[in-house]
């Protein structure tokens, strides 16, 4: 049986990259068979180019290899009764019990998962130095955006995701980074100093030591929510099932020491603030019209439905809306509507309900919910591709919401606002006064910056950081120095061995990265001829894009495994997707609602109308809308 399963390898190891003979060695033969498929295509470069039902083809078979070779549990299994999701038919306020064969996994407190094993860098922290790389590859020189792909509203929307999904736990002990004396007259900072992200030991015989998740990695809304009882207590009304929001300009609230009440607002800035608030109303909205369709319903059961309800919709949001702005093809439009809707689509869906598996029917309401044999968390490496703060402009361009639109509904424009003006405490001040319309329009109309090299905002190389309560903290910090060091003290895999970790092919050269000779030269610089020793959010600024993508190809692999996950690991997507759960009129209401700009009409009726031009709130507003195009979008070839 070795013998003859030695004959079969052998033409793989000639064909396949070096690197991928001991993964490739534990496949099954179908997998292997499967890996060549997606190999071949990956050493001629075109999946992006193939016609789109093809191009799900190669997709599907990717996120399956993911799905099995590319989710590493950290921690040891829970073992215990299972829990019977009757007696849970709603989102608990720390995240348990969504998983019906773990009550604890995805709940507050948990360990981030792995995709690929941790890397110990602890004697490579500081090499090259993190103030080095941030003030020599990452530090902005000019703003570069996106053009009319994508817009100030679509950066603030993935921060609204980031906090409700992740932040690790800290440690009590600081660290203090000092800027080399060759870069230090560059650095805002001469130094400064942060708080350890505490390592915790697993308990598990294969990955010894993790990290905590302080937020619920869950798609539960916990961003305005929160992750656990108390957080909840402090946003709701207990009156009609509705979350506290001011009636006279429709923002946040704010305690007496000025910190915004909602669910998560540590280092947030005016941007989130205000989606927060649109999706409050949105949930004090799922009161008013089940209150109305349900009389007998008490307060508790209203905040359960409408919870449930405004999960689902910013999930959809996220998944058919933002993210096909965001990777903007038609392979990526069909692919992100068949995780909704699957391959037959969502009239079908809306007409029989959900037929067939996941590809025909998507992962939305599945019969059960899959974890593909490991408890579900987010992990380490999703952690690190969504490190996009380059997407934040220098200024806010503030328009003039009180005068007639112009060209293509475009508003005047009346003021340049400093970011740092709209963050933290300061921020919120400044967002009463700019109000809900001026802010939502303006960051409407504004492009926001594109993730690559030397684009990363200067104002956050001297940040005033928050504690978990929102409250400022005495020591800057230099963001872009922080974030090169987080990812090596949390053992996460430079760009190279990245790739090797998730099935892409490794750089052998700088070149096999960028055409940019400038950046090849300061690459060279920094890291020497050692293209082992690029760190990853370098490594995914500098990468060639594929044309229609905001993001690079290695980050998206990585959203191509964990953007499925969230919705297929849990319950209230798959088995208790349904009328039981939500109500009838709850599942309508997530159901009919497709996009930010639904939402937005929902409260805001004429925001949309007068000064919307675009298709998608998530594209600057004043572009044109989307042509139609009269070709089925799984018949069609990439131009």
């Amino acid at each position: 049986m070795a013998s003859i399963k030695a004959l079969i390898s052998a033409p793989f190891h000639h064909f396949i990259h070096k690197d991928f003979h001991e993964v490739v060695a534990t496949m099954t033969l179908l997998d292997r068979l499967l890996f060549l498929i997606m190999h071949s295509i990956d050493k001629l470069g075109i999946w992006h180019r193939l016609p789109v039902f093809l191009g799900l083809i190669y997709l599907a078979i990717r996120r399956h290899l993911h799905q099995q070779y590319n989710l590493l549990n950290v921690g040891p299994t829970p073992i215990g009764v299972r829990f019977n999701p009757i007696d849970y038919p709603y989102r608990t306020a720390d995240g348990k019990y969504n998983d019906p064969f773990s009550e604890v996994a995805g709940s507050q407190g948990t360990f981030f998962g792995r995709n690929i094993p941790p890397v110990n860098q602890k004697d490579k922290l500081l090499r090259p130095d993190p103030m080095v790389v941030a003030t020599k590859l990452l530090a902005r020189r000019s703003y570069k955006d996106t053009g009319k792909q994508f817009n100030m509203i679509a950066a603030s929307w993935i921060q609204f995701m980031i906090h409700d999904w992740i932040d690790h736990l800290e440690d009590t002990k600081q660290i203090e980074l000092t800027a080399p004396i060759e870069v230090a007259s560059q650095c805002p900072l001469k130094s400064f100093k942060f708080y350890k992200t505490m390592e915790v030991p697993t308990g598990f015989y294969d990955i010894k030591k993790g990290f905590l998740n302080t937020r619920t990695p869950w798609w539960d809304g916990s961003v305005i929510y929160g992750s656990n009882a108390k957080q909840l207590g402090k946003v709701r009304t207990h009156i009609d099932g509705k979350l506290k929001i001011s009636d006279e300009d429709g923002l946040l609230m704010h305690d007496q020491d000025g910190i915004a009440l909602s669910g998560d607002v540590r280092n947030s800035w005016a941007g989130v603030s205000v989606l927060q608030a649109l999706f409050i109303k949105e949930h004090n909205a799922v009161c008013d019209a089940l209150k109305k369709e349900y009389h007998d319903l008490n307060d508790e059961e209203l905040y359960r439905y409408a919870r449930l309800v405004t999960a689902a919709v910013i999930a959809k949001i996220h998944t058919i809306d933002w993210t096909i702005e965001l990777l903007k093809t038609d392979i990526m439009t069909a692919a992100m509507r068949a995780n909704w809707y699957g391959l037959l689509g969502k009239k079908f869906k809306d007409a029989f309900g959900h037929v067939g598996g996941a590809a025909l029917g998507g992962l939305v309401g599945l019969k059960k919910p899959q974890n593909h044999g490991v408890p579900y968390s987010l992990t380490e490496e999703f952690v690190s591709v969504y490190r996009m703060h380059q997407l934040l402009p220098d200024n806010l361009l503030l328009r003039d919401v009180s005068t007639a639109p112009g060209p293509n509904k475009s508003p005047p424009l009346i003021e340049t606002v400093p970011m740092g003006d709209l963050i933290g405490l300061k921020g919120e001040k400044a967002l009463s006064e700019i109000g809900f319309t001026g802010q939502m329009v303006s960051m409407g109309h504004q492009a926001c910056g594109a993730l690559e090299l030397w684009n990363y905002p200067l104002w956050l190389r001297d940040l005033i950081p928050q504690d978990k309560n929102g409250r400022d903290r005495p020591d800057h910090v230099d963001l872009p120095s922080l974030e090169i060091f987080r990812d090596r003290e949390r053992n996460v895999a430079r760009y190279n061995e990245f790739r090797r970790g998730v099935l892409l092919i490794p750089i052998s050269k700088w070149e096999d990265l960028t055409d940019d000779q400038e950046a090849i030269d300061v690459l060279n610089e920094v890291y020497g001829d050692d293209v082992e020793e690029l760190d990853l959010m370098v490594g995914l600024m500098a990468e060639k894009k594929i044309k229609g993508f905001a993001i690079s190809e290695t980050a998206f692999v990585v959203f191509t495994l964990m953007a499925s996950r969230r919705l297929e690991a849990d319950r209230f997507f798959t088995s208790d997707f349904n009328e039981e759960m939500y109500t009838k009129k709850g599942l309508k209401w997530v159901n009919t609602t497709e996009s930010l700009k639904d939402v937005m009409d929902r409260h805001y009726p004429e925001m949309a109308k007068t000064w919307m031009n675009s298709t998608s709130a998530f594209s600057v507003w004043d572009s044109p809308p989307n042509s139609h195009n009269h070709i089925p979008l799984l018949l069609r070839i990439p131009s």
